[in-house]
């Protein structure tokens, strides 16, 4: 006969349940049992947290810059990482006498480590409702009390150490920026002492002395000027006095046929003064100075042509007449003319000196606007580093007052009640589940496999027959007994299964710790 097949209706699962209460009380019974035995002796871990909110720098930024630009997930994970290194987990372990005893004494170091720094978590968390970034520091053990402790100590390492990193940041900047800034000073004094030098050198010949120059040569030539027409002046003067020096003398040369060599000779120097005085103005192409020369040339011829024994009695003719008022006036003349002399070579030597100056400025213009090019360039680095270097001053004042950006523990570690291993909600609901499904699948196994009638309906549907009466089971006395004990004992049973779910509901509800205290308290 094939397995008939098991109806579902809420009547017939009830009446199996109750047939094979028992396959469903004992599994549930001992998954109660595995259940509280677990609950009690699977080790507790407890876990404490602890806020911290990172606070904008007190001081605002329009007044102090602050030279620590690092992004705070950035800088926490740094801080991560030097607070959970070697030497501070083994200041932990010391402090804190963790993994101490028997079952620890064959572990080393390096597990030791491993093991606390697995317990020791940091997240960052960036809540929009909250401007400022925030990070959560937590810590796992078995002690509540020593949890809390490692908790808030971690907490205070991370913010004695993003001070100390702080600090350390802003000193190191103000160090670099004072050394950089010390190395630029060196190179602008350098290059002041060149600018220096070669303003010295070039003393008269710099752009910003064009304009001096310029004036000074006017002036130079506007006075040799003048000073070229005073010797045209003199040299005519002196052209007159020697003329009336001749009229006054008494030559018999007079009578004498072929010309009078002294009104040529006055007459050639009048020219030659002439000449002198067109060479200052002009070139010796000008036409006036070739058409002045031939006539120099003509005269000169002239005065070659006379006869010998006329020009000594001239001579002895005007040294005999000259009186003495005429030689001063004489003398007085040529000591003017040398004079004037004088200061047209002077004059005209300042002029080439000054025309040389103006000639050589637009080069010094070049070479200086190199120099202060480079010049320029470094004293604006210069000023620039000097400016970061205050700001940095500044900002090093403000790490260590405090003022800058800190970190500020909002929700410090508390005592942890209840232990976050082993997970009673998932426990609890491991166990139950467990409990009833075990039953229940070995009911649904032996229904299953139950190839007895159960119900009429089976039997006309199997058989092809009607049911025409059902006769009721007798029932002896003593198995009448035997079930009297049976239910008796199936009902302590129950009530045994359902006080250890009552007492495992207790354990996961109020925690396993508040209930043994209260089950000792109560107990004693």
């Amino acid at each position: 006969m094939s397995p008939q097949p098991i109806p579902m209706d809420p009547k017939t699962i009830l009446d199996i349940v109750i047939k094979r209460r028992w396959i469903v009380m004992i599994p549930f019974f001992l998954a109660m049992v595995v259940g509280i035995v677990l609950s009690v002796k699977l080790p507790r871990i407890y876990e404490a947290s602890t806020l911290i909110l990172i606070q904008p720098q007190k001081v605002p930024q329009n007044y102090v810059q602050s030279i620590v630009t690092t992004d705070p997930g950035e800088r926490i994970s740094t801080l991560s990482q030097q607070i959970l290194s070697r030497t501070n987990l083994e200041k932990i372990i010391e402090e804190f006498q963790l993994y101490k005893g028997p079952e620890f004494e064959n572990l080393y170091v390096e597990d030791k480590i491993n093991s606390l720094r697995r317990n020791i978590s940091v997240s960052v968390s960036n809540d929009k409702r909250r401007e400022n970034d925030a990070f959560t520091i937590s810590y796992q053990g078995k002690d509540p009390q020593r949890v809390m402790r490692i908790t808030n100590t971690l907490s205070t390492f991370f913010i004695d150490e993003n001070l100390r990193l702080r600090e350390a940041q802003a000193v190191g900047t103000s160090d670099f920026l004072d050394d950089e800034l010390t190395v630029m000073k060196k190179r602008l004094e350098e290059v002041e002492t060149q600018l220096k030098n070669y303003r010295e050198a070039y003393m008269g010949e710099l752009p910003e002395q064009l304009d001096s120059n310029l004036r000074i040569l006017d002036r130079l030539q506007a006075h040799l000027g003048e000073i070229q027409q005073s010797m045209s002046d003199a040299k005519i003067r002196l052209a007159t006095l020697q003329n009336e020096a001749a009229a006054l003398k008494e030559q018999p040369a007079k009578v004498i046929t072929g010309g009078t060599p002294s009104a040529e000779s006055n007459d050639l120097d009048q020219l030659q003064a002439q000449l002198e005085n067109l060479l200052t103005r002009y070139t010796e192409r000008h036409p006036d100075v070739l058409r002045l020369k031939a006539r120099i040339a003509d005269l000169q011829k002239t005065s070659q042509s006379q006869p010998v024994a006329d020009q000594p009695a001239a001579g002895q003719g005007a040294s005999a007449s000259e009186s003495p008022e005429i030689r001063a006036q004489y003398n007085e003349i040529v000591e003017e003319i040398r004079r004037i002399e004088r200061d047209i070579a002077d004059t005209t030597g300042q002029i080439g000196i000054y025309q040389k100056r103006i000639e050589n400025t637009p080069k010094r213009e070049q070479e200086l606007l190199s120099l202060k090019r480079d010049y320029d360039n470094i004293l604006a680095t210069h000023n620039s580093l000097l400016a970061r270097k205050l700001e940095a001053e500044i900002a090093v004042n403000m790490e260590r007052k405090q003022k800058g950006e800190q970190f500020r523990v909002v929700d410090s570690a508390r005592l942890p009640e209840k232990p976050i291993k082993p997970d009673m909600k998932k426990l609890f609901a491991l166990v139950v589940g467990a409990g009833l499904a075990v039953g229940g699948g070995i009911i649904f196994l032996l229904e299953y496999l139950d190839s007895s009638f159960k119900r009429p309906e089976e039997i006309e549907s199997d058989l092809k027959l009607p049911v025409l009466c059902m006769v009721p089971e007798i029932i002896s006395r003593r198995t009448r007994m035997l079930r009297t004990i049976e239910h008796v004992a199936c009902g302590c049973f129950a009530f045994a299964s359902l006080a250890l779910f009552a007492g495992f509901t207790t354990l996961y509800l109020k925690g396993v710790d508040q209930t043994l205290n209260a089950l000792k308290i109560w107990l004693g």
